[in-house]
């Protein structure tokens, strides 16, 4: 449980659940598959404790939620057959290249931005934002809250608004794809049902928690910590996978 709220609350910062959940888990002796199905049906409850701890930041983003949500889904429900049908560490390969390029955008937001209008390579309104999304939330479905380092920094990106709406907004958006993967999961993944519990508990309450640390960061502190974060993500799992 304690490992649950630490982890809520480090995925409420900088979308790093799985960093403290899913070793957790593969500490007491699960294997890694298992590990992941367990980690991913617990994490749905960061995005509960999340809304919790966000009201005030999700109001009148429901039609953004709403717009978006389908391509979530759609992004969870891959991730939970590529973990169900490739092979053990195949997906893990790729995964440091996208939370670096994550993490590079979110350092190099302002360059990326156009200075006339608002817009850019990452336009809330336009296909990249979509795609970026899909890509996130596949490994969010695949691994666990992990993917929400690279969807913080996408929307960080695209959207101009206070981080705090923008981290409330991908708590319950990386719920979505969760949720699909974790039913898919109840039936045809090797969930580790003593483990959902004391987890689950735990990213609830971090969850709630988390949003007012948000809150009391500075901008360009936070900015930071999710662009060097998810670089530093990327070397760890660079290291797992490829030696």
């Amino acid at each position: 449980m304690v490992c649950g709220v630490l982890a809520g609350i480090t995925s409420t910062v900088a979308g790093l659940a799985s960093v403290v959940s899913y070793p957790t888990l593969l500490w007491f002796g699960l294997p890694a598959v298992q590990a992941n199905v367990t980690n991913t049906v617990s994490l749905v409850f960061v995005a509960v404790g999340a809304a919790i701890g966000s009201r005030s930041e999700l109001a009148g983003q429901y039609w953004r939620l709403m717009r978006m949500g389908p391509v979530s889904l759609a992004g969870g429900v891959t991730g939970a057959l590529l973990l169900l049908a490739s092979p053990a560490g195949a997906f893990e390969a790729v995964v440091p290249w996208l939370v670096a390029g994550a993490g590079v955008l979110v350092l190099c937001r302002h360059r990326l931005m156009s200075s006339v209008g608002g817009g850019g390579l990452l336009d809330e309104r336009g296909p990249p934002l979509a795609v970026a999304l899909f890509v996130s939330t596949v490994y969010t479905g695949y691994f666990g809250a992990g993917g929400g380092i690279i969807l913080f920094a996408v929307l960080g990106a695209a959207i101009p608004e206070p981080l705090p709406r923008v981290n409330a907004m991908k708590n319950v958006l990386l719920g979505m794809p969760n949720g699909v993967a974790a039913a898919a999961f109840t039936g045809f993944g090797p969930v580790y049902w003593p483990a959902v519990p004391p987890l689950a508990c735990g990213l609830l309450i971090g969850g709630a928690l988390g949003p007012a640390i948000v809150r009391r960061l500075r901008v360009g502190a936070l900015r930071l910590l999710i662009g060097v974060a998810a670089i530093g993500f990327a070397v760890k799992f660079a290291v797992d996978a490829y030696l």
